[in-house]
């Protein structure tokens, strides 16, 4: 089904090959790699290999992602970690919304992975939780772009699957029902206004993860998508300073 949608411009997969330690960089729900692409660059030019894979059904059409389910956006997020386990020693990974959600599933799944930066991730969102019972409703409005800056915009679907909906309720409750499995460090972005994603999933993720090195760090200047927003340079700085502690201890 997938082969009928061309990749958009902008939201290909990225690769780039740098030293031993990898940064796997997870883009969100109707979104695409667009909107992680400026954080990889940043990483790759300090030196570390990054993988941005662009997860199924994402990037092309929003009738391709209806065809997809959440074991699909796991499948080529884990595609990514093995193309960096193939050239690294150490991983760490990070995400945006659902690459937030992404991400801590594989801190739940995967002991080795060094530590964990989720951007604005989604563990629960009660207002979709109801939408994905509407009947003979098959698209709702779209959720991207959600951007402080008046000049940056989204590479987004411009509507919503509503069972893709019911995808990511079922990718939450995983996760959510799994966070005492997360022991690495972990350095969690929230924006303190955010029209997607409730700020309280951070706290809660905060809270519950079992790390002893957690940090939660608030953005004062940045919607949901804040990888884009006026904090994008907060955002590389932070994970560049966290990823450096860690490898110096």
């Amino acid at each position: 089904m997938s082969n009928q949608y061309a990749i958009l411009e902008g939201a290909e997969p990225f690769y780039f090959e740098g030293n031993k330690i990898g940064i796997l960089v997870s883009h969100g729900f109707t979104g695409s790699t667009q909107s992680m692409r400026p954080l990889g660059e940043a990483y790759a030019k300090a030196g570390y290999t990054v993988c941005g894979p662009r997860l199924k059904g994402h990037g092309t059409h929003y009738e391709d992602m209806e065809q997809t389910t959440h074991e699909d956006w796991i499948v080529s997020v884990e595609e990514g970690y093995q193309w960096l386990k193939e050239r690294c020693d150490i991983i760490f990974v990070t995400g945006l919304s659902m690459g937030g959600t992404l991400t801590l599933y594989m801190a739940e799944k995967y002991e080795s992975i060094k530590g964990i930066i989720p951007i604005n991730a989604a563990v629960e969102l009660p207002d979709l939780a109801a939408v994905q019972n509407l009947d003979g409703v098959r698209f709702l409005d779209a959720i991207g772009s959600d951007i402080k800056n008046p000049e940056i915009k989204e590479l987004a679907y411009e509507k919503t699957p509503v069972k893709s909906v019911g995808e990511l309720v079922q990718l939450m409750e995983k996760v959510k029902g799994n966070l005492h499995k997360v022991t690495c460090p972990t350095l969690i972005f929230v924006s303190e206004e955010d029209h997607v994603v409730p700020p309280s999933n951070s706290n809660l993720i905060y809270e519950n993860i079992a790390s002893d090195q957690k940090q939660l760090i608030t953005l004062n200047e940045s919607y949901h998508v804040a990888t884009l927003d006026h904090d994008q340079p907060i955002i590389i700085e932070k994970t560049l300073q966290f990823i450096k502690e860690i490898l110096s201890k």
